[in-house]
């Protein structure tokens, strides 16, 4: 068999965040109507980290499966905490397709969802952006989340302050400051990208009327503080989030499931989103296979209209 493989630089090449970001509200919206098929992530654990299993079909972007690696102390060696890799299957005959880099698809993805869940559920005047942690995500977030409203001032912290300066660098708009605290004040929207496995926020730190999105997913712990769950709307792109981890969050194993909503039901219309100014809203993502195909499948797609990438006969 013929297989594409895609780099890293492939990768980022072909993939066009805004149209990855209009194309998952697609694939979520046909989520929530039950047309995928995402079994709940499983993971093996080596005592340094994880590697889970993400497999996903949905009509019309592909079948694929992801295997992503969550090595928290890889900092320390050079290396991502997070690596993975995608192979996409045909879903008529079962057949490998491609092999691709899964690293940008995951931090791109997930800062897509972000950005679509901030422009479904923020405030429309929002005006102050606050990114917690300086990686990968709080990068990536920066940019998607960054260009949803028009934010006049973001506010970037890390719990180590050179790494907020470095990215607070990247955009006018930004200053570094000390602590998550002082980010988090005043803010109207924010992005909780950390590997933290205790919450980074406090509700009684939270503006009325913000919006919250938080993508870490620790083995140890919450990202969240369950004062700011309990008080806010929140939204999920699936109920399995509603599980213990690691297929669900732990801001939300105890939460009732049927409490939550699923953004593709807020952008069906089938549930209500934000329904006043000052209304708390928190996006809660776990990541999804769903996010996978739809990015997987741009690429794909990209890739071939382009005579991109390796051919590899296995």
């Amino acid at each position: 068999m013929d297989v594409v493989v895609l780099s890293r630089s492939d990768v980022e090449s072909l993939l066009d965040l805004g149209a990855l970001v209009d194309a998952l509200a697609d694939g979520f919206v046909r989520l929530s109507a039950g047309e995928a098929s995402v079994p709940p992530r499983v993971a093996a654990a080596s005592g340094a980290g994880f590697v889970a299993a993400m497999p996903g079909f949905l009509p019309g972007a592909g079948l694929e499966v992801k295997l992503v690696s969550v090595f928290p102390g890889n900092g320390e060696r050079g290396l991502p905490s997070h690596q993975a890799l995608i192979c996409v299957f045909s879903p008529e005959t079962g057949t490998p397709l491609a092999v691709m880099d899964g690293e940008h698809i995951t931090a791109v993805r997930t800062a897509a969802a972000s950005a679509l869940a901030c422009r479904v559920l923020a405030r429309e005047d929002a005006s102050v952006l606050a990114v917690l942690g300086a990686g990968v995500q709080g990068a990536a977030h920066l940019v998607a989340v960054g260009s949803v409203r028009g934010f006049t001032s973001i506010r970037v912290a890390s719990r180590t302050f050179a790494h907020a300066a470095a990215l607070a660098a990247s955009d006018a708009r930004c200053v570094a400051v000390e602590s998550f605290e002082a980010a988090v004040r005043g803010a109207d929207v924010v992005c909780c990208c950390t590997d933290a496995g205790a919450p980074v926020l406090q509700r009684s730190w939270l503006a009325e009327g913000a919006h919250v999105s938080s993508v870490g997913a620790s083995a140890s712990g919450p990202e969240v503080d369950a004062e700011t769950i309990a008080a806010a709307l929140v939204c999920v792109e699936s109920r399995v989030a509603c599980s213990p981890w690691p297929a669900g969050a732990h801001e939300l194993a105890e939460v009732d499931a049927a409490s939550v909503v699923e953004l593709g039901e807020v952008l069906s219309g089938a549930r209500d989103g934000r329904t006043s100014a000052s209304e708390l809203t928190v996006w809660k993502s776990m990541g999804h296979a769903v996010e996978d195909a739809v990015a997987a499948g741009m690429v794909l797609a990209a890739a071939r209209a382009s005579g991109v990438g390796q051919v590899v006969r296995l």
